[in-house]
Formats: structure tokens, C-alpha cells, sequence
């Protein structure tokens, strides 16, 4: 396993340093598994960054770091907030803070207006992601790493750049897995 790891790496620092990366809708062999990923590597190091400050910015905010459980995540500058805040200010307050991060093309505030949900819950809707991944991963019309599944209180929010057809086997899937209460397409498509 580190033997590919390290051939990955050696591989995208050679492509990066030559200037012609290749993005990885070719795929990355990963522990035997083949991920694909339609972003580029620039789309993937701002979606990181992107998810960094705006967990920086909700964890040194005392109020909502305490009161609130928020989980913000970014695919394709395309940015996912989910959770629960007590109050729409605080609802609000995340949308701006988030919104104040350059490089965003669209935010999807999802935070609902309640008390944060308990560790059981938490542990559940982690639960129901691993499920949802292990089912998209045996669809041979699906690919590793073409979408990210979130998870919160039951409701499962499904990002990424897919064909129609994709999205309709993943929302199936999704609507299949035990426990899942409700599911949420947040897709940019891609022309047949």
C-alpha cells in the first residue's frame, strides 16, 4: 500500500512540476480501488481550502462553536452547510460567514433551525453514509469518488458531477438504505 502511495505521489508531484496534469477522471489506484474524480487538481486544492476557512471560521465563533453543530462541506466550489443552529441569527451568521470565502459559486445552507442533534444521532448518520458508499461502490455504473454523500439527521445530501442516469442510480440507492429519511440531490449535471 505505501509502495502505490508513494507512486502516486511521485507521479502527481512529476505532472504537477511538468505543468500537464492530468485530472483524475483518469483515476488513482488506491489500496486495488479506482477513484475518479471529474475535478481538476485546482478545483480540488479550493475545495479543500474552501472547507478549511470555513471551519475556521465557525470554530472560533464561541456562540456557534457551543450552541450549534454544523458540518460544511465543498465539491466543486459548491459549498453544503448541514446541521443545527438555535436561532435563524445564528442560521444566518453561518451563511455569511461562509459566504465571505472567496472562490464559492453556490452555498446550499441546509441548517436547520433547532438544538444540536445528539451523539447517537450523529453515530447513526454515520452509519447511514458508510451504507450509502458501500452500495454506490458495487454499482458498476457509479464511480469512487464522482460524488460525496453527507449524512445529518437522517436526511442524506448527495454532491457532485454526474450524468442523469448516475444521479437517478445514487438517489436510488440512497432512498434504499435503512434509515434514511429523505434525500437531497445537489448535482451539476454533465451533457449525454
Amino acid at each position: 500500500m505505501q509502495t502505490i502511495m508513494r507512486i502516486i505521489a511521485l507521479s502527481l508531484g512529476m505532472s504537477v512540476l511538468s505543468g500537464c496534469f492530468v485530472p483524475f477522471v483518469a483515476g488513482a489506484a488506491i489500496g486495488g480501488a479506482i477513484v475518479y474524480d471529474r475535478r481538476d487538481f485546482e478545483t480540488m486544492a479550493s475545495d479543500q481550502e474552501i472547507f478549511q476557512q470555513a471551519n475556521n471560521k465557525i470554530n472560533i465563533d464561541n456562540e456557534l462553536k457551543n450552541d450549534a453543530h454544523i458540518i460544511v462541506t465543498s465539491f466543486n466550489r459548491s459549498v453544503l452547510i448541514v446541521g443545527q443552529a438555535p436561532t435563524e441569527a445564528l442560521r444566518a451568521r453561518i451563511q455569511q460567514l461562509v459566504a465571505s470565502i472567496p472562490n464559492i459559486k453556490r452555498i446550499y445552507n441546509e441548517v436547520s433551525i433547532s438544538g444540536p442533534t445528539s451523539p447517537a444521532v450523529r453515530s447513526s448518520d454515520a452509519w447511514i453514509t458508510t451504507k450509502v458508499k458501500s452500495q454506490m461502490l458495487v454499482e458498476t455504473k457509479l464511480r469512487s469518488g464522482q460524488m460525496k454523500v453527507v449524512t445529518e439527521d437522517s436526511v442524506v445530501y448527495l454532491m457532485g458531477i454526474v450524468h442523469r442516469e448516475q444521479a437517478d442510480i445514487a438517489v436510488d440507492i440512497a432512498r434504499q438504505v435503512s434509515g434514511v429519511q429523505r434525500v437531497v440531490k445537489i448535482f451539476e449535471y454533465i451533457p449525454d
